[in-house]
């Protein structure tokens, strides 16, 4: 931990501005109220934080947070593992890139914490050590799949001393503190009536369900002492009859406030038993409105007296700025945030807010592990920097397509000192964003192109609409480098009877009207084809969705796939899977899809009013081909360049090197696009 003396106290706030006044947590002064809570970045190396790890939490230290909490889930015991991903704090191997860790944030002016907990029936027997997996009873969960084994006094008293074991090794290497979970981990499963059918000492009334984590906490205190801060993440309210009730959840945190030596509670709401409520709970994803459990946290706060830390679904600053404002809570957790934007905080002071990049809910995070949708420096912090670099030379840039994959190629161009011409075919800048965000729950992805547009326009970049670029347009800019970013069509040549279907995009974006009765086929399982399923279901229409996979939406983030698929089950949409659209005829004024079984190859015959396939992109590449023979490259963009091994030599005088980027490329996703862009933009 810090050293501190008598004048360690939090300094004034430099501004009216609440976020940016100091709070004292315990004994530890913090500088802001903004925080990065604990999460599982998968960033480890062998449950050890590694050069990665480190600078994945560093840069936002440097960005000017309070406060970084690592260790989502970080292992108190060895038979806590989900198979990999979690820092290991059962051994003292850990402590020195502990000890590293805490002195690069502390370099910083920011506090530094971990969490730790053991996962009971959330671990896995079947990797890491193969242990069989621990809870209070035999009861299994939904998401992890393990049949547990009711523990005994022997494994309480050997759990209890690892977590003392694990907070010990965290103070030792500097750590300023450590956070205990419930939530659907062990001390929480004991909490839980859902969970806790013992009729020992440790079942029963709320009293005996609370023994074994006040029993951690007094351990935890004995080991670190008085000057390290120690709380726990707690679930408020499990969301469920049978659950952990607010009351009862209130009645929980009176008696850690009284026993537990702890200095605050960190709120979290629900259960993470499931996929769906995982995400309906402690990580709201798009199907949730932002911070949708203030209400309760605020009911939660009138009944407790120690300092409280939120963090669900808060994703912008004024959010957060309303949640100190107001009291709802001391500390306000920008988590998914900070994936956004490290340098939240750093442009607050500069007085540069607006130019925070926004998080906008894609949880694509929480899918690609720790990479945000629109920043592709996160968890690449050793190979990518969040900020480019000035360019030796200025160069003329020509940028082809105004999708995601253009703006950031024109921004990072720009910011690196060159001279950049944007040209979109189009009137409106957003490429397929503007597709996706015509359903309804896909909206918030605008705030990938409407922060772009406005860097652009801070930086000058000259953009021109409506501008279908020939190669002759192209050349006569006698650019340096072109970059194509024209992105894909709808690929349907492939299908036979293409002719009488219309594409997702077409009935997203309303150019096609959908009719009474739709046959979708999402040969994808992204969201695109769900989301015109969910149009139309609103609509009134009836819906069959139909794909080759085994299940809907494989190709998302849990988050957005379980809220797809309830929200199918919901409007009553049939889904088809295992089939796989080979044909589509005219039967009069109905159209007859014939798809086979992906496993026996028998012919399904459906008869619809529409069909309505997603088959991904095919390149939009004619001016690329138009353009390559004529470029000093011969249009190859080396793996290396892409990988950032090694820039290419610049052009030599009167000629120009030729990239293409995202969808021009082949059919991919929005971060794939800006992360070609910027990989390709910051070598320039």
């Amino acid at each position: 931990m810090r050293s501190m003396d008598a004048t360690d106290e939090p300094r004034p706030a430099t501004s009216g501005d609440p976020l940016l006044t100091p709070f004292r947590l315990g004994r530890l002064p913090l500088r802001n109220r903004i925080v990065s809570t604990s999460h599982a970045s998968m960033l480890d190396d062998g449950g050890i934080p590694g050069e990665r790890y480190q600078r994945y939490h560093e840069v936002k230290a440097q960005g000017g947070l309070a406060m970084t909490m690592v260790g989502g889930s970080a292992m108190a015991s060895p038979d806590s593992s989900w198979g990999g991903g979690q820092l290991n704090l059962s051994g003292d191997g850990v402590v020195p890139h502990l000890r590293a860790l805490a002195e690069r944030i502390h370099r910083h002016g920011a506090a530094v914490m971990c969490q730790v907990s053991h996962l009971g029936r959330r671990a896995t027997a079947y990797g890491a050590h193969w242990l069989p997996v621990l809870a209070p009873s035999r009861i299994r969960e939904t998401r992890n799949r393990n049949f547990p084994k009711e523990m005994d006094h022997a494994d309480i008293a050997r759990i209890v001393a690892d977590y003392a074991a694990a907070a010990r090794r965290c103070a030792e290497a500097g750590l300023d503190g450590v956070e205990t979970v419930t939530g659907g981990h062990l001390i929480g499963q004991f909490l839980s009536p859902r969970t806790n059918t013992r009729t020992d000492a440790y079942g029963g009334s709320i009293e005996n369900r609370a023994r074994f984590g006040l029993m951690v906490h007094r351990a935890i205190r004995e080991a670190v002492g008085p000057d390290t801060v120690v709380g726990i993440r707690f679930v408020i309210d499990e969301g469920v009859a049978d659950g952990l009730s607010f009351g009862d959840a209130v009645a929980a945190a009176r008696l850690f406030e009284r026993e537990g030596g702890i200095d605050y509670i960190n709120c979290i709401y629900g259960r993470m038993d499931s996929d769906l409520v995982l995400t309906e709970h402690n990580m709201p994803g798009m199907f949730q409105p932002g911070a949708p459990f203030l209400d309760r946290v605020a009911q939660f706060r009138r009944e407790t007296t120690l300092p409280l830390i939120h963090a669900a679904g808060i994703r912008d600053v004024a959010t957060a700025r309303h949640v100190i404002r107001e009291g709802i809570v001391d500390l306000v957790g920008m988590t998914r945030a900070h994936i956004a934007d490290p340098d939240i905080v750093a442009k607050i002071l500069r007085g540069e807010e607006e130019r925070i990049r926004p998080c906008v809910g894609a949880s694509y995070c929480l899918y690609k592990k720790v990479n945000c949708i629109h920043n592709p420096a996160s968890g690449r912090e050793t190979v990518l920097a969040h900020t480019v670099e000035p360019a030796e030379r200025s160069l003329k840039v020509v940028v082809v397509g105004g999708g995601p994959g253009g703006l950031e190629a024109a921004r990072v161009s720009a910011e690196r000192g060159h001279r950049v011409v944007l040209m979109e075919a189009g009137a409106r800048l957003g490429g397929q964003i503007l597709v996706a965000t015509a359903a309804a729950e896909r909206r918030d992805l605008i705030g990938i192109v409407d922060w772009r547009v406005a860097e652009l326009e801070r930086l000058g970049v000259e953009t021109r609409l409506n501008a279908f670029a020939e190669a002759d347009d192209i050349l006569a800019e006698a650019p340096d480098a072109v970059i194509v970013a024209t992105g894909g069509v709808p690929d349907l040549d492939w299908l036979d009877g293409a002719e009488f279907c219309d594409s997702v995009w077409d009935v997203l974006t309303g150019s096609v009207p959908g009719k009474d009765d739709a046959l979708i086929y999402d040969g994808t399982g992204r969201q695109a084809a769900l989301s015109c399923a969910l149009r139309l279901a609103g609509e009134g229409r009836t819906v069959t969705v139909a794909t080759p996979d085994d299940a809907l939406a494989l190709e998302m983030p849990y988050s957005d796939r379980t809220g797809f698929r309830k929200q199918v089950a919901e409007r009553g949409i049939r889904s088809l899977v295992d089939a796989r659209l080979t044909k589509v005829l005219r039967a009069g004024n109905r159209l007859v899809a014939i798809l086979s079984n992906e496993y026996t190859g028998h012919e399904i015959r459906i008869e619809a009013a529409q069909v309505i396939v997603e088959h991904g992109t095919v390149p939009m590449d004619d001016l690329y081909g138009a353009l390559r023979g004529r470029s000093a490259n011969d249009g190859v963009t080396r793996l290396d360049t892409l990988m950032r091994r090694g820039d290419d030599p610049p052009p030599a005088a009167g000629g120009f090197v030729l990239h293409r980027i995202g969808d021009a490329v082949s059919s991919r996703d929005i971060h794939s696009a800006i992360h070609d862009a910027y990989r390709l933009g910051s070598g320039l």
